[in-house]
């Protein structure tokens, strides 16, 4: 069981493709401290009866400003949760922050869009790509003392930065990455940037061509780059306007995700439409039934966004 946590919307950051840009007038709202730990306590409990597997992966905004984050995730790791989150690396490159990220995460996913002052322009932070680099480099030190964090870099494509990508992981394998994931820039968060910077189908045709050949490239370096076939499908169909509907992704999709309401639902995507409150989660049985439930919602009221998935989850993102 895999599980999407976001749970601040507040971030340091302006990055003109995202919901959370810090200079976006708009409420910040942190999931409230006493029942983030009730709810993980239940996924711990949940795995110390059943054995089953859980990974809860932090989210925001940026989820290290979300106060006592790392004490939480030091705590539910000796609970036996594997715990991750993806940072823009922000509370990251300081002395002394890598010990305290290898403590706390079994996963760390950073942020990073494009070599060097292209990201740090995209994202509103002068020196940013530099600081990333330190904070990735000292991660991967931390293997000649301890089990490190698997590092992963996660890049949002877009019509700027596409032709940077192969130079880009071949950068990140450098720095000390363990896998490299991509998305396609997304249009519900800011439609404006959207428009101007989507990926269009000459630039998937070009991101076709790299792969081949950047995959096996970074493989010898020992860098695992998931680009599978089903999750470029899904970016040309995007390109060319054309749409997927998923009536059922059960089958395809390992995650189920909360918001900083507290909300829980089956993605990102259709938690204003369909969702089980975290109030609602009592006992530990009542986490075996959550993807029953919203199974049921879904065939109930099925999300106008369904027509046109756009979950990267059902897309394969993690696929080889």
């Amino acid at each position: 069981m895999i599980i999407l946590w976001r749970l601040t919307t507040l971030c340091n950051l302006a990055c003109g493709f995202c919901a959370y840009d810090r200079t976006v007038p708009q409420p910040r709202v942190h999931m409230p401290a006493d029942e983030v730990q009730r709810v993980a306590g239940l996924f711990a409990d949940y795995h110390q009866r059943t054995g089953y597997p859980v990974l809860l992966s932090w989210l925001g905004g940026e989820p290290l400003l979300w106060p006592g984050l790392l004490p939480l995730s030091q705590r539910l790791r000796q609970q036996g949760l594997r715990i991750s989150m993806t940072s823009n690396g922000t509370r990251a490159w300081q002395d002394g922050a890598a010990p305290a990220l290898a403590d706390a995460f079994d996963e760390i996913t950073f942020s990073i869009d494009a070599p060097g002052a292209l990201h740090d322009a995209l994202r509103g932070w002068p020196g940013g790509a530099l600081k990333l680099e330190r904070a990735i480099r000292a991660l991967a030190r931390q293997r000649g003392a301890r089990a490190a964090p698997r590092l992963r870099a996660n890049v949002v494509l877009m019509h700027a930065t596409v032709e940077h990508f192969p130079a880009l992981c071949l950068q990140l394998a450098k720095w000390g990455v363990d896998e490299i994931t991509f998305n396609q820039l997304g249009g519900r968060d800011r439609p404006l940037f959207h428009r101007q910077q989507a990926l269009t189908v000459a630039d998937v045709a070009q991101l076709r061509l790299q792969l081949p050949a950047l995959v096996p490239r970074l493989a010898g370096r020992g860098v695992r780059l998931h680009a599978h076939d089903a999750y470029l499908h899904r970016f040309q169909a995007s390109a060319q306007g054309i749409a997927l509907p998923m009536a059922e992704c059960e089958a395809r999709r390992p995650t189920l995700f909360i918001d900083e309401q507290g909300r829980i639902g089956a993605c990102s995507f259709t938690v204003d439409t369909h969702a089980i409150a975290s109030s609602d989660l009592r006992q530990v049985e009542d986490i075996g039934t959550l993807r029953e439930r919203l199974r049921q919602q879904r065939r109930e009221r099925p999300a106008t966004v369904c027509s046109d998935c756009p979950s990267t989850q059902v897309f394969a993102k993690f696929g080889t």
